[in-house]
This record gives structure tokens, sequence and C-alpha cells, in this order.
């Protein structure tokens, strides 16, 4: 198990890697620097590997399949994610793992937007994209994240380890945002400045198709995470639309005594019903919410309890090789014993 591992996930990015991999060695010396490969042609992998990192591979495209193959892969008590694309200051870094092992932060948070982000990038799209991204999730879900899509976070072992990684794509940082906020995860915010690309570092990220992806994984999360809200919404929409067209049916009735609008009072039945289908749903599916917090709380125990403790490295060079070779060693115990328990459980059911 590592101390301090950097996560670098890299598709195509030959232009800038071994600068990453450089910036964060002087400013991390005690880290293990690991760049997962996710099909790149430009030889990104042979330089990563040539400046000092461990180079592993994800062969499903996408930055979400990355980054579970990486929380799954790796042990440490601090993680710092961070894009291959050098816009963002290897500076900021110690002062994020100090939130993690110092303040028991769950995540902080590489604030771009509160910096230099807007003057930076050129992409007008993506300003006004992270604007309304970030105004959105703070009004659903009722908090105050300042950058919401930023690629540069530090976790705790805690986080890496029950966070379930369900996107596939550049929607990840979206859904690490949430779940931070839902589960009452301890976020700090650092503001670091932003740089755009440097010439011939060209963007993977697609402004009109991933933005619809965030924003679909945004309500789709709502719909998860605040069931009650999501479906009480609907029945309000439902029950005053059913209102609003018995209104002038039900006025007719008073002033004829008839209903010549027969179909039209149907159709406001079935709407008012599936209204109460919508409400009686939502209530369903809090309780089930609810109960999947409290597993979800235990679960968090289970695993802050069974981590791993390895005494600080000093220094950096031999420290950084001990500290792989007791990691291979304390991960596979590790395994072990989540294996041992599931092999009891089986029995036991």
């Amino acid at each position: 198990m590592d101390r301090i591992a950097v996560l670098v996930p890299c598709y195509n990015e030959a232009n800038t890697i071994r600068k990453v991999i450089k910036d964060f060695k002087e400013i991390l010396p005690d880290a293990v620097i690991y760049v997962y490969d996710n099909n790149s042609s430009d030889g990104t992998d042979k330089i990563a590997q040539d400046a000092g990192a461990v180079v592993r591979y994800e062969y499903q495209q996408g930055k979400g399949n990355v980054i579970r193959r990486m929380f799954a892969e790796i042990y440490a008590e601090c993680y710092i994610l961070v894009d291959g694309d050098d816009t963002y200051p290897a500076e900021c870094a110690r002062q994020m793992v100090e939130c993690v092992l110092g303040h028991k932060a769950d995540m902080v948070i590489g604030d771009r937007l509160s910096s230099t982000y807007f003057n930076e990038n050129k992409r007008l799209f993506h300003n006004v994209g992270n604007c309304l991204v970030r105004w959105g999730i703070n009004f659903l879900f009722q908090n105050d994240i300042k950058d919401i899509m930023t690629g540069y976070r530090a976790f705790s072992f805690r986080f890496v380890k029950t966070f379930p990684v369900l996107s596939q794509g550049f929607e990840i940082e979206t859904e690490m945002s949430i779940h931070a906020i839902d589960k009452n995860m301890y976020v700090e915010s650092i503001i670091c400045n932003y740089r755009d690309r440097p010439e011939g570092s060209i963007s993977k990220l697609n402004t009109f198709a991933d933005g619809i992806k965030v924003i679909l994984t945004i309500l789709r999360l709502f719909r998860t995470y605040r069931p009650m809200k999501f479906f009480s919404l609907i029945a309000a929409i439902l029950g005053v639309s059913s209102i609003l067209f018995f209104i002038p049916v039900f006025e007719e009735y008073i002033n004829t005594g008839l209903v010549l609008k027969f179909p039209t009072l149907i159709v406001c039945g079935f709407v008012i019903i599936s209204a109460l289908y919508s409400l009686f749903a939502g209530i369903v599916l809090q309780t089930i919410y609810q109960k999947n917090r409290q597993d979800f709380e235990m679960e968090l125990y289970r695993v802050t309890k069974e981590q791993p403790y390895i005494p600080e490295n000093k220094g950096g060079g031999e420290n950084v090789r001990n500290s792989k070779m007791q990691g291979m060693k304390i991960e596979q115990l590790y395994q072990n014993r989540v294996k041992k328990k599931g092999r009891i459980l089986c029995q036991n059911i």
C-alpha cells in the first residue's frame, strides 16, 4: 500500500505527460505515480515509463472506465487524480495531500473556476457549461461546491474504496461530486491556477455530446439520490395538468348539468391516477434509499477499520521503492481478508 498515489489517466498525451510526471516527482518525491494508458497511439505509455512512472493499461475507452480500474487496483492512504494534459499545477498537490492526511478530508477539489479558468480556457461553451452544471448540482443537492467538473482532485482511502463508478466517460467528475454530497463526505476546496493546453495538445472532450451526458448523469443521480423530490415533482406536474384540464369540464357541468367533453374527463382521471402512482413510487424509493444509506455507513465503518496503516515516508527514492514492495504484501493480505469474509458470508447464507 502506498502512502501517496498520483493517478494520471491518459489518452494520447505524448506532448505533456513527461512534464506532468517530472513536476509531480519534484513536488511529491515520496509518491508513486501511476499512468493508466487508455489505448493511446502516440507512445504515451513509453514516454511515461521512461519518465519513471508505473504504467498500466485500461482497454475500455473512456475516462470513467480508466478511473474505475485505478480505484480497484491501487491501495493508498491518499490519492491524487490529475489529467495528463499539463493544465493543472503540481504545486497544489502538497496542500491537497495535507487536507486528506492531516484534516481527514474525503475529497479535495482543485478549484479552477475561482482562479484563472475563464481567462485561460478559450472554449466559450465550456465556460458556460461549467457554470450551468455547478449551479444545477448545487441547486438540486443543496450544496456549494465551487468546481464540479475539475479533473484535479485528492481522495481518502475510504472514499475510493466505497465509491461505485458507474459512468464511462467524462461525466465521472459530476458523479464523484454528487456522491460526495449525498454521502456526507468531508469535502475541501483548494484554489489552483488553470492553464490552457499547450500547443499541439488536443482536448478529447466533445462539448455537446459530453455535455448532454453530464446533464443526463445529473438527472439520473437526482432520481437515485433524491427519489422523493424527483417523483414528487413529476406528481405535481401531472396533478396540476390534470386539474387545469378538469376545470373547464367541471364548470360546464355546473352550468349545464352535462359533461360534453367526456374524453377529457377520462384523460384527467388517468393523469391524476398517474400522479398518485408517482407520489407513492417516490415514498417507496425514499424508504429503499434510506436503507441503502444505512448500509453504506456500515460499509464505510468496515473499510475505515480495515484500512492498513503504514508509517509516513520522510524521503523519496528508496522509501518509494520500499513502499511499493510493502504495499504489494499489504494489498494481498487485505484482499485475502475480504475473500475470506466473502466465503464465510456465503456459508452462513
